[in-house]
């Protein structure tokens, strides 16, 4: 026992320690390494030693998307909070506020309309640290009210999808979106704009059997794992060892799943590029300016502004 324990109070004691932020060091999920939270933000949440694609908060992908990182929110209607009044280990209505305290958000998905590269794009993010990125009742009516305003406004709809399936939380409610957003590609789709999917890590469950997979163009992270059931549930049901890579972006693209298997730091321009080979919009053509935040979001939402 040195003089300083012995004779420092322990209260004076707990003063001399230095609080050092948890998320101050990120470990690679690859190779183990640590790596320093300011360097992997700074190079949009990709590790810079081993090119491991983290995951991205919504409100982080916007801005990674739109010119100078300004966009403007698209109002989502609201739905009922926990209608089925749902228990499990805890009140369904207190994981969502839990949830809502950790992201900042409403919900799984965060709806934004601006330029991307000059081109006016509607964008949709799903937020996999909002429950997993699950796909409910306000979910649904998030990517349904995005394709409706993309439809509206005559521009391209760009969707990143990220989920661990339906929120079982919400039952048949939630399944029932499956089609409900189906109907709404078809709504974009007849407009002939164009509907681009981005896989990224993971995208699994009900959003790959409804929305994830109807895009005219199929872009994926690298690494990203999709497929409707997981690896784990296939191998115990086949009773078979499955292929290297099975489900993940990479063998998707092999397979003929997925069109192109995409680097973060590309993505911004491809999907420029995309959209303006798509909507036949020459690159140096003169855009009309953004609309006003009353143009986009409901009247609801608008006069709440």
């Amino acid at each position: 026992m040195n003089w300083l324990t012995s004779v420092v109070r322990p209260k004076i004691r707990s003063l001399l320690k230095r609080e050092v932020p948890e998320n101050m060091w990120i470990k690679c999920p690859e190779t183990g390494q640590l790596v320093f939270y300011k360097d992997v933000e700074a190079n949009q949440f990709v590790i810079p030693s081993s090119n491991y694609h983290m995951r991205m908060s919504a409100t982080a992908r916007l801005k990674s998307m739109f010119d100078g990182e300004k966009w403007l929110d698209i109002g989502v209607p609201e739905v009922p909070v926990d209608p089925l009044k749902f228990r499990d280990e805890r009140r369904y209505s207190d994981r969502l506020k839990d949830a809502r305290t950790k992201t900042g958000l409403n919900d799984a998905i965060k709806l934004g309309f601006g330029k991307l590269e000059g081109v006016a794009v509607v964008i949709g993010v799903q937020d996999f640290d909002f429950m997993g990125g699950s796909l409910g009742m306000a979910a649904g009516e998030a990517v349904i009210r995005g394709l409706q305003t993309a439809a509206e406004k005559g521009t391209p709809f760009i969707m990143f999808a990220a989920s661990g399936g339906a929120r079982m939380q919400e039952g048949i409610l939630a399944l029932m979106q499956l089609p409900r957003t189906t109907v709404a590609v078809e709504m974009l789709r007849e407009t002939k704009k164009p509907y681009i999917v981005v896989l990224t890590n993971p995208t699994t469950g009900g959003v790959t059997a409804s929305y994830a997979m109807l895009g005219d163009v199929h872009l994926a992270e690298p690494g990203a794992l999709i497929g409707f059931a997981g690896p784990r549930v296939i191998e115990q049901t086949i009773r078979e060892k499955l292929p290297e890579g099975f489900q993940r972006g990479e063998y998707l693209k092999e397979h003929g799943m997925v069109d192109l298997v995409v680097h973060r730091h590309e993505l911004r321009p491809t999907l420029a590029r995309l959209c303006r080979v798509l909507c036949k919009t020459p690159a140096a053509a003169a855009l009309p300016a953004v609309a006003t935040q009353a143009e986009v979001l409901p009247p609801t939402a608008a006069a709440a502004e």
